[in-house]
């Protein structure tokens, strides 16, 4: 093998492991977080699909507008496709999502319970179990993982950074399920984000609206320090 081919068959390894990290992503919500988290997830790389209970064409030019590189589709079609379905949607719509729709996938729960703000949910109002383990006990043929909840839509646009970056800023990621937990780790990091494993989905809980780190861009050691803080 001559040096152009090794070098070819060296930029062909690049490539496959280019594609080999993108992933297919549905995001189910197209209000203010849902473009955001479609916009980076398209700029990293991976295949972004949104989709509302509305009919795709409705929202395809918003989706162009406010997430290049993605695009709309029914959620039927977006969820069979993905690898990763990320819960964009507000909580109090969380019921009115058909179990079966996401049985067998990855999915994201970037949902808050916030009585505070959207008034009291009697399926989420417990102090025994955090949101993200009612969402799991609901979709128990589902992989669910939280993250991406603790920081609002504004932040998470403007705090994206790439990695090495010294404002890079960390996110939390907690479930009960070690392979869900490493695609989803491997995703938030393609958005602009360092990854603080949280362990299982009940340390969900310090990710939630009062907790530790809700609302609070922070690094990697000053976010690990303030939920051991807190799990101490």
């Amino acid at each position: 093998m001559n040096g152009v081919q090794v070098q070819n068959a060296v930029e062909m390894g690049s490539l496959e492991q280019e594609r080999r990290q993108s992933l297919r992503v549905a995001v189910l919500g197209a209000g203010h977080v849902g473009p955001v988290i479609a916009r980076l997830a398209a700029h990293a790389g991976n295949s972004v699909a949104v989709a509302t209970s509305r009919d795709p064409d409705e929202i395809e030019l918003s989706v162009q507008v406010l997430s290049p590189g993605a695009g709309a589709r029914w959620a039927v079609d977006a969820v069979a496709d993905a690898d990763i379905v990320v819960l964009a949607v507000p909580l109090h719509r969380f019921e009115q999502i058909e179990t079966s729709l996401v049985a067998g996938k990855v999915v994201v729960d970037m949902m808050n319970y916030w009585p505070e703000v959207n008034g009291r949910l009697a399926t989420f109002d417990r102090r025994d179990i955090s949101s993200s383990e009612v969402v799991a006990r609901r979709l128990p043929q589902s992989r669910v993982v939280k993250t991406l909840n603790h920081l609002g839509y504004h932040q998470l646009d403007e705090e994206s950074r790439p990695a090495g970056d010294p404002e890079r800023k960390a996110l939390g990621v907690a479930g009960d399920d070690a392979a869900a937990v490493q695609v989803v780790a491997t995703f938030v990091e393609g958005l602009g984000f360092d990854v603080v494993r949280m362990g299982g989905l009940a340390a969900g809980r310090l990710l939630e609206p009062d907790g530790p780190v809700f609302g609070r861009p922070l690094g990697r050691a000053d976010f690990a320090r303030a939920v051991g803080a807190v799990a101490r």
